[in-house]
């Protein structure tokens, strides 16, 4: 039979890599994982609870997306929140299925101290499909595929066209694939968490052991050596939402190391790569943070009306466009010559400033932005 992927190698499982290669990338990625840490415990409490809710948010609805699933934002938002034990008024009760997403990604990053079982694993299946079918199709939940419909295949193309880009391992091997997997993922082979990470996404991935979902659980395990990288249980970046920016270049790579060697050196150089933005997506994102409570705490003597108060923090938190007098009285829902007074007023105490070429296109920014 012609190899044509790398489980059908004779080396299989026993990856390769080439650490020289890596170590200034992987040096890159633990630095800023420190310096994010550290921007972290300047954070107040509130604060902090903000930075995790919103990365947990972002992480779990941007990976359901790279496996083409859309999830209410406020839902899974409210789920996180629920769980956390953090104020949850104003945002709609999660379904049972956004419930059990939060909490495979909840129980992956809280108790990253335990070890992967699969018993662990089932549960997490169990969890992301409560119904036992995906859309339409009765599955596997809680167990290993059967491939009772023929070969497990990973398939993209339009109908007619479809292309087949990976084929997995025979379902009577996943029991014996996966304890090789497990007895590897426990044991302290003495490997950086952060390269762990990447080499269990990749493994798993390639076993391809469930029905569905297997995408998802790939990147919860990443996101458990993630954790043991950072040494805290607060997940304060998303890997997921990168993936999922880079999506097409993804699938590329995983492709290609999959049809290549048991040297994953490139793959690895991908992941970190992959790593590093994110990380310094949330650099950027935690320095506004910073940015705006030193803001607030300038101005906390300035006396502001509710309007001002909403306008001011959006224009942190990222205003689409330039803000002039019209928006302004459209989104605080008051007349253009009330908007017109609120500008005034903070550009007399030093809150905003003009900016633009004045006349119909004046527009206003913080001062100082």
């Amino acid at each position: 039979m012609r190899k044509v992927y790398i489980w059908q190698r004779d080396e299989w499982p026993h990856f390769i890599w080439d650490d020289a290669a890596l170590s200034y990338k992987l040096g890159r990625v633990r630095a800023l994982q420190g310096k994010l840490v550290g921007k972290m415990s300047l954070l107040g409490f509130d604060l902090k609870n903000e930075a995790i809710l919103n990365t947990l948010t972002s992480d779990i609805i941007k990976s359901s997306e790279i496996e083409g699933e859309l999830l209410d934002n406020d839902q899974v938002r409210s789920s996180i929140a629920h769980h956390l034990g953090m104020d949850v008024s104003g945002l709609p009760e999660a379904d049972r299925y956004i419930d059990g997403v939060v909490e495979v990604m909840l129980d992956a990053t809280q108790n990253f101290t335990q070890p992967l079982t699969e018993e662990r694993l089932f549960n997490w299946h169990a969890a992301l499909f409560p119904t036992g079918r995906s859309g339409m199709f009765k599955i596997t939940v809680g167990g290993w595929r059967q491939d009772e419909g023929g070969p497990m295949q990973v398939i993209f193309g339009a109908m007619g066209k479809e292309k087949v880009h990976y084929e997995a391992p025979d379902s009577k091997l996943i029991p014996n694939e996966m304890g090789l997997f497990f007895e590897w993922i426990n044991t302290d082979q003495r490997i950086d968490p952060v390269l762990k990470a990447g080499i269990a996404h990749l493994w798993f991935v390639t076993i391809h052991p469930f029905d569905d979902g297997n995408g998802r659980t790939a990147r919860t395990i990443a996101d458990i050596f993630l954790a043991r990288a950072d040494e805290i249980p607060h997940r304060f970046y998303s890997m997921s939402a990168e993936i999922r920016k880079q999506r097409k270049q993804y699938y590329e790579i995983l492709e290609k190391t999959q049809k290549g060697t048991l040297d994953i050196t490139l793959w690895l150089e991908w992941f970190l790569d992959c790593l590093e933005a994110a990380l310094l997506e949330t650099e950027k994102s935690l320095s506004r943070v910073l940015e705006k409570t030193r803001f607030w705490e300038k101005y906390r003597l300035v006396s502001m009306n509710d309007r001002q108060v909403k306008m001011i923090n959006l224009l942190w938190d990222g205003f689409d466009g330039k803000l002039n007098s019209s928006k302004w009285a459209k989104i605080a829902k008051c007349s253009s010559d009330t908007a017109l007074r609120d500008i005034q007023d903070l550009m007399n105490k030093g809150v905003l400033q003009k900016s633009g070429e004045g006349g119909r296109s004046t527009s206003y920014e913080l001062m100082g932005e």
